[in-house]
């Protein structure tokens, strides 16, 4: 774990230095810090824990920040984002089938996902209708509060 003064100083540090931004990983934890942050919805100051230090894969320690991806996504999708940190699962059960796919239709109402916090299993429904255009995350993968999950196209 990474104490409140060891990210003051590193703070003061690139406040005195010329450098924009900063990336530091330590014990599983990443900070990043930046001066002129890339969008106004982005904190200066971000420390997340990086899902790459719980498992290996093509995927691990890959991080996208929604800046990224704003260029990218069409502004008619619909947004399904996690209502709080925990363990996204697709399905019910290991051999059930997931609650839906890409393409899927979806209703106000219906269940999307379920997200695991604190052994307490909370489904996530939709609030819109629409078909599934995205699925943003893979089965058994932490999320983030306000992580997007899926990208919707109404209808």
């Amino acid at each position: 774990m990474i104490d409140l003064e060891f990210i003051q100083q590193l703070i003061k540090a690139l406040d005195d230095s010329g450098v924009d931004s900063l990336e530091l990983e330590r014990g599983g934890t990443r900070i990043r810090l930046a001066k002129t942050p890339p969008s106004a919805s982005t904190p200066d100051v971000e420390i997340v824990s990086t899902p790459g230090s719980l498992h290996s894969g093509p995927r691990a320690g890959v991080v996208l920040t929604e800046a990224d991806l704003s260029e990218s996504v069409p502004s008619d999708l619909i947004e399904i984002t996690a209502p709080m940190v925990g363990t996204f699962y697709h399905a019910p059960a290991p051999d059930a089938q997931p609650y839906v796919k890409m393409g899927s239709s979806v209703s106000p109402g219906d269940t999307v996902c379920i997200i695991e916090a604190m052994k307490l299993m909370n489904e996530l429904e939709s609030e819109v209708s629409g078909a599934i255009t995205e699925i943003l995350v893979e089965n058994a993968q932490p999320v983030e509060f306000g992580q997007v999950l899926f990208r919707i196209d109404p209808t």
